[in-house]
């Protein structure tokens, strides 16, 4: 591949890339990310001292050392199509020249780990666990925009889901780091997490509109493959493994579970469910 036109990667007239409104000298090899906006400061109050910060739409930068490591945190939102738009960027700050708008040819691997909120699908996963994603099972279409490869178990979990739930295409699966799982999520559940694209009908949720898979929580709930069960359901893993996986990042999502859907239990004290997440995340970096 050539030079990238300025139509395919748009650059901010200070070189930053469009979104992020970062350049390349203004994140480290880890990064934590969050969804809200607002959780930022809640990782960062931690630091032992903020380098430095951007604010950009809803992405939230903060560059600090955390016990003398160096370590970024930032927000991307919710939703993979969110995280699409935050991976590719996050990849062209590592791995292309911007000024040659050339892909370099000795790539740097960044270590990016989701902190994040989910509902348990599972009836024996207590509220204010830490649950670690082995895999993420993709119900929205990102990946049919890529040429993602899938075979053998994944392949075969996509497909049996798809007749399970009735949907008119494959859902997509992909494994996280087992590297980063080893360092960062032991002693969580290890669990596999379900990514949907959306919170109301897509995660089964019915307000005053009727639901085109009413049964959509009972099939996730009973639904396996040998023993591959499904643990739990937010908005973002699925796109990270997907992409971590095609541009050789190592990345890890943990949750924390501050809703039991099969119990219809909400926890009342989410934030220190998330707090005491992120805590365990910084000391294990």
């Amino acid at each position: 591949m050539g030079k990238i036109p300025e139509s395919e990667l748009i650059l901010n007239k200070d070189k930053s890339v469009y979104h992020l409104n970062l350049k390349p000298n203004q994140i480290t090899d880890t990064i934590i990310t969050v969804g809200d906006p607002s959780r930022v400061y809640m990782v960062s109050k931690y630091f032992d001292d903020i380098e430095f910060e951007m604010n950009r739409r809803e992405f939230i930068t903060h560059r600090g050392t955390y016990k003398g490591k160096k370590v970024t945190v930032i927000s991307t939102g919710m939703g993979t199509d969110n995280i699409e738009i935050f991976f590719t960027e996050l990849d062209a700050l590592a791995n292309i020249d911007l000024r040659k708008r050339e892909i370099k040819s000795r790539k740097r691997k960044l270590k990016i780990i989701r902190v994040g909120t989910s509902g348990a699908l599972q009836e024996d996963i207590p509220l204010g666990s830490h649950l670690v994603s082995d895999y993420a099972v993709g119900l929205d279409t990102l990946m049919c925009f890529y040429n993602f490869p899938q075979e053998g178990k994944e392949k075969e979990i996509g497909e049996r889901l798809q007749e399970q739930i009735g949907l008119p295409f494959t859902p997509y699966v992909a494994q996280g780091s087992q590297t980063l799982k080893e360092q960062i999520g032991k002693d969580m559940i290890v669990g596999n997490t379900v990514t949907c694209p959306g919170f109301y009908a897509p995660q089964g949720r019915k307000i005053r509109l009727d639901l085109q898979y009413p049964k959509l929580m009972e099939t996730l709930n009973y639904f396996h493959y040998d023993d591959f069960w499904l643990t739990n359901f937010e908005m973002e893993t699925a796109g990270y493994y997907s992409l971590g996986r095609m541009l050789e990042h190592e990345v890890l999502s943990v949750n924390a579970i501050i809703a039991n859907r099969i119990q219809n239990k909400f926890a009342k004290n989410s934030t220190e469910i998330v707090d005491d997440l992120i805590k365990k995340v910084l000391d294990r970096i």
